[in-house]
């Protein structure tokens, strides 16, 4: 094939913060033919992913604002925040924050159909599946090459499609956690309804999701470990898994009777904010964090929030993509920078581990720290004009 597409933007990956990009640009004023959104998978094969994303209150007004809610999800009304064997504890609670929700846990897959259904009915052109195999960016367009042989001519390109890590080029800012996060869904015997758990063990943080599902398990679990020990625990059977994770979590839920099959990533930091003239990521392209707290697809959505409204009312071109970078460089800084402090603290034995107890302590005494941190995790920081509301719903 030989067939260009002339286009205002070419979002290439086509998750839940490139399909949000997508449908929150034409929701601007943006016409939908004018966008190209290019995926690798199919719609079916994005479908049907079954892993578990956390979204912060902030993201389902996102999701509200494109019609791409409600969709099945678990709302957290609680956050309990631990360490295993040591003291130091605080709750976060959605009746501080006159909330219907601190955030919701969903299926990836139920995102993806949501927002997909979203950009079907704003005409956004997609090209799927298709994988970008060359991008020429010149002083008036970048042409993108398809693997197909098609070409799309765009006047700004956006790359969404970020990987996980372990598997993607070395940023400017890279780091190792030396953690492997490994993925299941669970059952306990003595569930506590919309409470989500994040434990801090030695390994690394222990994070329970609540999330209801057709499988009859009640939690989403990401149990960040040492490598060694995530390939062990990948060869356990169930039962000594599951004995094992009561060790490390405790008895607050009971016991863990069942669980589902397991997966592992590695996890680990790599971001940079940097963009050309035409060209600028988003998401998981453009910082891929630790998931303690679970700020990851958050922060990549109020990532499109911001690009969307630069883009509609700025224009594709250069000055919109700097002013998308100045504007989002304090939120992307800010969540790197909290979320990579709490997941290497927990890797240290020695004074750190006690100021982070006084900290949870701190936290559980002084409603203003413990709002901050909150709103922080809910909204990002404030540079990322994601609306504040305060409604309950």
């Amino acid at each position: 094939m030989n067939e260009e597409l002339q286009v205002d933007v070419a979002v290439c990956g086509a998750g839940p913060v490139g399909m949000a990009l997508a449908a929150l640009m034409a929701k601007r004023g943006v016409p939908g033919k004018r966008i190209a959104l290019v995926d690798a998978k199919s719609l079916g094969q994005a479908i049907s992913d079954p892993r578990s994303i956390a979204l912060a209150w902030g993201s389902r007004l996102l999701l509200e604002e494109l019609g791409a809610w409600p969709l099945p999800a678990t709302a957290i009304h609680q956050i309990h925040v631990s360490r295993r064997g040591r003291l130091g504890r605080s709750l976060m609670d959605r009746a501080e924050h006159k909330l219907a929700a601190l955030g919701y846990v969903a299926r990836y897959g139920d995102v993806v159909d949501a927002l997909a259904r979203a950009c079907e009915r704003a005409g956004v052109t997609v090209i799927r599946p298709a994988r970008v195999v060359g991008v020429d960016e010149q002083s008036d367009r970048v042409t993108l090459t398809l693997d197909d042989g098609r070409t799309i001519r765009a006047l700004v390109a956006v790359q969404a499609e970020g990987g996980i890590f372990g598997q993607q080029q070395d940023r400017s800012i890279k780091r190792d956690y030396g953690q492997t996060g490994v993925i299941a869904r669970i059952t306990a015997s003595n569930p506590i309804p919309h409470r989500a758990f994040e434990r801090f063990t030695e390994e690394g943080p222990l994070a329970l999701l609540p999330q209801d599902g057709a499988d009859g398990h009640q939690y989403a679990l990401v149990w960040c470990v040492k490598p060694e020990r995530a390939a062990q625990l990948l060869e356990l059977d169930d039962a000594h898994f599951l004995a094992q994770l009561g060790d490390a979590f405790g008895s607050r839920l009971g016991r863990f009777t069942a669980a589902s099959t397991r997966v592992a990533y590695p996890l680990g930091l790599n971001a940079d904010a940097r963009a050309t003239a035409r060209t600028v990521a988003v998401g998981n392209a453009a910082q891929t964090l630790h998931p303690v707290a679970g700020q990851g697809m958050n922060l990549g959505l109020r990532d499109a929030a911001v690009l969307a409204r630069v883009l509609a009312t700025e224009g594709a071109g250069p000055h919109a993509v700097q002013r998308f970078v100045d504007e989002r460089q304090h939120d992307r800084r800010l969540t790197i920078s909290v979320t990579d402090a709490m997941a290497r603290i927990f890797t240290d034995t020695g004074p750190l581990q006690s100021l982070f107890g006084l900290s949870l302590a701190v936290l559980d005494t002084v409603k203003p720290a413990r709002m901050l941190l909150a709103e922080l995790m809910m909204f990002g920081h404030r540079g990322g004009r994601v609306p504040r509301y305060t409604q309950q719903s």
